[in-house]
């Protein structure tokens, strides 16, 4: 098997920090909870069930999907530590790390989930158009397996 398709899911919105509390620790809002079960809704009415889940280690990220695969039934998730604060190079390394997947659903933060789909669609990072929290992207690769700039379609970009 070789990666066909991508999901990117950013996570929901999240507390502010308290003073002294590290991002990494910050957790869901009310609002974030309520928009991560409408992604895992989204992903389920879309028979969008991924062969790996990975996601990045902070708190929100995990409690995203935590919400999200309630819903849809999926239980496989693994924590990649390489997700967070990640640029796009980086996040296609983790990608290809995980090859032997077809579907991939990787949730993770912006900058870096913004970019890579700006680099993966349209073949530069600089050519971001947002994504809010909750957000959705999903890729399709026209060659399995190719993660290089231009390399995908988006079959589907959905937020909360």
């Amino acid at each position: 098997m070789v990666i066909r398709e991508v999901i990117l899911l950013r996570h929901a919105h999240a507390d502010p920090a308290a003073p002294g509390e590290e991002d990494r620790t910050r957790s869901l809002s009310a609002r974030g909870i309520a928009e991560a079960e409408a992604v895992g809704a989204w992903l389920k009415a879309q028979r969008a069930q991924p062969d790996r889940v990975l996601c990045s280690p902070a708190e929100r990220t995990r409690e995203t999907l935590q919400q999200v695969l309630a819903v849809t039934g999926y239980s496989d998730l693994r924590i990649e530590p390489r997700i967070y604060e990640a640029s796009p190079v980086t996040l296609i390394r983790v990608l290809d790390d995980h090859a032997d997947a077809e579907r991939v659903l990787l949730a993770g933060h912006n900058p870096g989930l913004e970019d890579l789909v700006a680099l993966l669609a349209d073949g530069a990072s600089d050519a971001g158009r947002g994504l809010p929290p909750g957000a959705v992207v999903w890729l399709r690769l026209r060659e399995p397996g190719r993660l290089e700039p231009g390399s995908a379609e988006v079959l589907h970009f959905w937020w909360p």
